[in-house]
């Protein structure tokens, strides 16, 4: 799946969690909420697009953005890295 489209039967479809995605800001830009807290490292930085929550991505021992995706239903999320432009769902496992 490139750009949010699936094949189904033959038919591109856009991914139906993309309208999950909503106008929102990384709320902590400068680490995985969660890692500051608790004082553990990360890898690389995810930032949810429903609410703007930063999380940590699975190369991390913690993987806070994908914990966050599974306990909130907020299953898209971007890049946060110089350079990376993507997005990512966690239902579906594919870039979209």
């Amino acid at each position: 799946m490139l750009g949010g489209m699936s094949a189904a039967a033959g038919q591109v479809v856009p991914d139906p969690h993309l309208a999950l995605v909503r106008p929102v800001q990384p709320r902590t830009p400068q680490g995985c909420e969660d890692c500051l807290r608790l004082g553990t490292p990360w890898v690389h930085l995810r930032f949810c697009l429903t609410c703007g929550r930063v999380g940590c991505c699975d190369a991390s021992p913690m993987r806070h953005a994908r914990a966050h995706a599974a306990e909130s239903d907020h299953v898209i999320a971007a890049a946060l890295e110089p350079g990376e432009h993507w997005r990512w769902c966690f239902a579906d496992e594919q870039f979209v």
